[in-house]
């Protein structure tokens, strides 16, 4: 498997957990006594593939992986919102409930695209620094470093965008609450991906012995 494949196939991974993350966020889910978002269990592989892709290829090409995902991400927002607003046909009768469940995941797709650029920028940014400063060094600490801060970033845009006055419930106060919880399980989902880390990016530097040099 070349590279060039390779990449194609983190890339598409990375989107589809963006996308995933968003469309099936809407659901709450209780782990280990807390409530949360279903979306949490995808969006930490986005955070993975972008470390793994910035160690091998550089900064660049992670740079390049968010970019495609944004676009991808606001394709799907765009065809969210017409498909909510197209009449449905007499023989549809679940349109009520079509539009209540897109309509919760059309905010949430917005909060995400906003909390996205933002935080994946940063973690990009922030892992290329932390190579830098280490030369190259402890991946595991580059990893953890880049993501647990973009992490936080993500997680109080993203609720703050997504879930604020929706109703009296959710106020400043509990708001950061969650976000406090929502990062603990980000933290750890963090520290469990490392070895993955390690794993996607030998595979990356793997050479394929079928692959032709290029000079």
């Amino acid at each position: 498997m070349s590279k060039n494949y390779k990449l194609t196939l983190l890339t598409s991974i990375f989107i589809a957990g963006l996308i995933a993350a968003n469309t099936l966020g809407s659901k709450v889910t209780t782990l280990f006594g807390i409530a949360v978002s279903v979306g949490i269990l995808a969006y930490p592989l986005t955070f993975m593939v972008t470390d793994a892709v910035s160690e091998v290829f550089g900064k660049k090409q992670a740079k390049q992986i968010v970019w495609s995902a944004l676009i991808a991400q606001t394709l799907v927002l765009v065809l969210t919102y017409v498909s909510i607003k197209l009449p449905a046909a007499g023989r549809y009768h679940l349109n009520n409930e079509y539009v209540q469940v897109f309509s919760s995941s059309l905010r949430m797709m917005i909060a995400s695209l906003i909390a996205f650029t933002i935080s994946q920028t940063h973690d990009v940014w922030a892992f290329d620094f932390w190579k830098r400063m280490t030369k190259n060094k402890f991946l595991w600490l580059r990893n953890n470093l880049s993501t647990i801060f973009s992490q936080a970033i993500d997680t109080l845009l993203f609720m703050f965008i997504a879930f604020y006055g929706i109703n009296e419930k959710f106020t400043v106060i509990f708001i950061l609450q969650l976000c406090l919880s929502y990062w603990l399980f980000k933290v750890l989902f963090s520290l469990l991906d490392t070895p993955f880390v390690y794993l996607l990016v030998r595979w990356l530097k793997k050479e394929d012995k079928n692959e032709l040099p290029t000079s």
